[in-house]
């Protein structure tokens, strides 16, 4: 998919306000960005381009308006009364890893909670590598009071993100929380105010586009699924890790620009 294409997806605004910075807005501010049919299969388009961009170095996910995501269309979810149980487990596999195709990503990913983000539309968010939110966002995942499951592995997400105290605090109890609670809870890293919440996120993303490609890729690779196992595996990683990057051109930069006492300029080899 070229680079046109991506600018007219439903549902979907692709931006490129930074070189190497990509934010994608979930753009049906009307429904409060609802995860609709059409949002998810540009979704899909999206994240499949970006897995194939070279220069890509930092993805943003944000909502257009006032909400963050609403998560899923409750209209869909109800929609087929008389559905089986494997009739709906058909439909709920592919819209759950639809959505979690983020983490196919290879940089960096932050979630610019700039609003509401409930449900699904919150799990999006945790599949993110970091998480920032408005000072009026207000985030949970209240599945069990509709009378739902939990789902788009939340069950995974939450414990992985939060510790299980936490996600057993979130989850059965559906609650919603916001600002320095979040932030005390692990659920973002830290909370903005609402005028110009977009504009520093992105700058943080610019800042983390900056640094050595090849360096942030296994940096993100090795701290995935909350890490190793133990210190042993650890080690086992970084004494091969360490030295794929001190074989780079970059390392060399990096270091030439800490003695000059300037910006370094990487390009990922």
């Amino acid at each position: 998919m070229s680079e046109n294409e991506l600018t007219s997806l439903p549902y979907l605004d692709v931006d490129r306000p930074e070189s190497g910075v990509v934010v994608l807005t979930l753009a049906d501010h009307p429904r409060r960005n609802v995860m609709s049919d059409e949002m998810t299969a540009s979704w899909v388009q999206a994240i499949d381009a970006l897995t194939r961009e070279p220069g890509l170095r930092a993805v943003v996910v944000t909502g257009q308006g006032s909400a963050f995501c609403s998560g899923g269309d409750l209209g869909w979810l109800s929609a087929e009364p008389d559905a089986t149980v494997d009739e709906l487990r058909a439909r709920m596999l592919p819209f759950y890893r639809a959505w979690l195709s983020i983490r196919r990503l290879e940089v960096p990913t932050i979630a610019a909670i700039n609003g509401p983000a409930i449900g699904a539309g919150l799990c999006v968010a945790m599949a993110c590598d970091l998480r920032y939110a408005a000072s009026s966002a207000r985030m949970g995942a209240p599945f069990v009071k509709l009378g739902l499951h939990p789902g788009m592995a939340s069950t995974w997400l939450f414990p992985d993100v939060l510790g299980p105290a936490v996600a057993r605090d979130l989850l059965l109890t559906g609650r919603l929380v916001r600002g320095e609670e979040a932030v005390s809870l692990g659920l973002v890293s830290r909370v903005i105010q609402d005028e110009g919440f977009l504009d520093e996120v992105v700058a943080t993303a610019t800042g983390i586009a900056a640094n050595a490609p090849v360096a942030t890729r296994l940096t993100k690779l090795a701290l995935g699924g909350a890490g190793h196992r133990d210190i042993e595996a650890a080690l086992q990683w970084e004494a091969l890790a360490q030295p794929v990057t001190m074989a780079t051109a970059d390392l060399h930069e990096g270091i030439a620009a800490a003695q000059e006492k300037r910006s370094p300029r990487f390009e990922g080899r």
